[in-house]
C-alpha cells in the first residue's frame, strides 16, 4: 500500500498455497469475516500445480513491471516461485524479500530449492542479520540489503484494557502475559506454559492463536500445571479485527522462542505499544533487546524466562523506558522508510547494471 502512493502497484496472488494434506492449519485462505485489509489482486498461482507456474509469468509479463517484488519464506515455495523470477528476470528486476532462507524447521532439500529461487532475483532483502548471514552462506555474491521488519499499523488502535478483557471474559488486575500466533514446535510454547506454572496467582496467561500441529503436549502441560486455571486459550484463527483485543488486555508479550530469525509478533506489539520478553536467539535480542523495547532471557527455557517476566513486573521504569523505546522504534520502522530503502536499494541496482 505504501509503494502504492507513488508508484502504479499491482498484486498477483496465490490460488492454493499448499495441497490441504501439507497444511497443518485449519485454512489457508482469508474468510468474508475476516476483516482484512482488502488488496485487490489476481490469484493465479497454485504450488501444487505446476501448469500455473507458466500462467502466472505469463500475466505478470504481459503487465510489463519495471520491478517485482516476491515474498519469500520457506524452500517449499522454491520450484514455483523459482520458475517464475527466473524467467522475469529477462524483462525487469526481480527482488525477494527473504523472510527466511533456512526455515526454523529445516529439511535437506532446503538449500537446493532456495538456491533455484535465488538464482532468479537481481537482488534480495533480509529483514535482520542472521537471515543475511544464511543468504550470504548459500549464495555468496548475490546482491542484498538488510533492512528491518516494519510495524504492522493495520489491525487497529488499541482499545480500553477493561473493555477488552471483558469481551475475552478476563479477569481484571492481574499481569496479563500473552503468546500470540501460530503455534509452532519453534515458538517454545511449552518453554512459556512451565514457566508460567513458576508465578504465582497475580498472573495470568492468554494464549492466543491457531496451533499448526497437535495441541496434545500442550494440553498435557496445562492440564498438570498448578497454574492452569489462570492459562486462558484462544487456540484458533485470529480474524485481523480480533488482534487488538488480545494486544489491548496485555501487559507483557513473551516470546520464549527456540529458533528465529526476526519475528512479525514483535511488529505487532511494538504497533500496540506492548514490551516483550524474547529469548537470545537468532534477530530477537538485535531487535528487542538492543532496542530497549523488552528484555532477553539468557536461554529458551522455563527458567531463564521466568526470570525476566519477574524482573519486568519488579520495576515500573523498566515498563516505563521500554514504552518509551517502542514509541522510538515505530517512527523508525514504518512502511514509509521502508519502501524508501527498499527503491533505494532497486534504483542502486539499475545503475550498476
Amino acid at each position: 500500500m505504501e509503494l502504492g502512493k507513488e508508484n502504479t502497484v499491482k498484486a498477483f496472488n496465490f490460488k492454493r498455497q499448499y495441497p490441504g494434506f501439507l497444511f497443518p492449519g485449519k485454512t489457508q485462505y482469508v474468510t468474508k469475516d475476516d476483516d482484512a485489509v482488502p488488496i485487490e489482486s489476481e490469484a493465479l498461482l497454485d504450488t501444487a500445480n505446476p501448469f500455473t507456474y507458466g500462467r502466472t509469468y505469463r500475466a505478470i509479463r504481459d503487465w510489463k513491471p519495471d520491478l517485482v517484488i516476491i515474498s519469500y519464506w520457506m524452500s517449499y515455495f522454491g520450484p514455483s516461485l523459482g520458475y517464475i523470477a527466473r524467467r522475469l528476470k529477462k524483462y525487469c528486476k526481480v527482488i525477494s524479500i527473504l523472510h527466511n532462507v533456512i526455515p526454523h524447521e529445516p529439511r535437506f532439500f532446503d538449500a537446493p530449492l532456495t538456491k533455484y529461487f535465488l538464482s532468479g532475483c537481481s537482488g534480495n532483502v533480509t529483514l535482520c542479520d542472521e537471515v543475511s548471514d544464511d543468504l550470504g552462506k548459500i549464495m555468496p555474491k548475490a546482491p542484498q540489503v538488510t533492512l528491518f521488519h516494519p510495524v504492522y499499523a493495520h489491525f487497529g488502535e488499541r482499545i480500553p484494557r477493561e473493555e477488552a478483557e471483558n469481551i475475552l471474559g478476563l479477569e481484571h488486575g492481574k499481569k496479563n502475559l500473552l503468546f500470540f500466533g501460530l503455534i509452532r514446535d519453534y515458538k517454545g510454547l511449552d518453554i512459556l506454559l512451565e514457566a508460567f506454572g513458576k508465578l504465582d496467582e497475580s498472573y495470568t496467561l492468554i494464549v492466543a492463536g491457531e496451533p499448526y500441529g497437535s495441541f496434545v503436549k500442550y494440553e498435557e502441560i496445562i492440564r498438570h500445571s498448578p497454574a492452569k486455571d489462570r492459562i486462558k486459550l484462544f487456540t484458533n484463527y485470529i480474524k485481523d479485527s480480533e488482534v487488538k483485543l488480545y494486544f489491548s488486555a496485555a501487559d507483557l508479550a513473551v516470546l520464549p522462542y527456540r529458533s528465529a530469525t526476526q519475528s512479525g509478533i514483535s511488529a505487532i506489539s511494538w504497533h500496540f505499544e506492548v514490551p516483550m520478553v524474547v529469548t537470545d536467539v537468532g534477530g530477537l535480542k538485535q531487535s528487542v533487546g538492543d532496542t530497549g523495547t523488552g528484555l532477553v532471557a539468557e536461554r529458551p527455557d522455563p527458567d531463564c524466562v521466568v526470570e525476566e517476566i519477574r524482573r519486568f513486573f519488579s520495576d515500573e521504569n523498566i515498563r516505563t523506558l521500554c514504552i518509551s523505546s517502542i514509541k522510538a522504534e515505530k517512527d523508525r520502522l514504518s512502511w514509509k522508510s521502508f519502501s524508501r530503502k527498499l527503491l533505494d536499494f532497486t534504483d542502486n541496482l539499475y545503475k550498476n547494471a
